[in-house]
């Protein structure tokens, strides 16, 4: 099981997310066989971040929404990257922070042998800080969940 130096799924995440080019890249990515999204949200609400990510991913066909386990697995790697955007505790509102962020999703084989299946990834790239403008800093994330 090697991992393919051109296809590390968590590198592409975060290239995609922070390139100035990125619906360009997200083309180039879908032409090898890989699918994704990318998108915005704020809040003070982790749980309206996880949504707007969900949805995000079902409406762009990343995952198929009457399958559980791709739901489990993409849920699973946006809390991972919630972790590095909040520094371990992903609570916002409740202790008096937002976020505004843009993502962006990546799901496909990153492995030479291809039994080993799809995997996703969901990066995380914006500010967050107390709810009160100009009291926000620099903030990234990743997650990345086989499915």
């Amino acid at each position: 099981m090697a991992l393919r130096k051109d296809r590390r799924i968590g590198r592409h995440a975060i290239l995609l997310l922070l390139s100035d080019e990125s619906d360009e890249e997200l083309t180039k990515l879908k032409q090898s066989g890989w699918s994704g999204c990318i998108g915005k949200v704020g809040s003070m609400e982790a749980h309206k971040v996880v949504a707007a990510i969900e949805t995000a991913a079902k409406n762009n066909h990343v995952i198929e929404s009457g399958i559980y386990r791709e739901s489990h697995a993409l849920y699973h790697a946006i809390i991972e990257a919630l972790h590095g955007v909040t520094r371990g505790q992903v609570q916002l509102g409740s202790v008096h922070r937002t976020v505004g962020l843009r993502f962006a999703v990546l799901r496909g084989n990153p492995y030479d042998n291809q039994a080993e299946g799809d995997w996703i990834a969901v990066s995380l790239y914006g500010t967050i800080g107390a709810p009160v403008k100009g009291s926000e800093h620099e903030t990234i994330g990743l997650g990345i969940n086989h499915i």
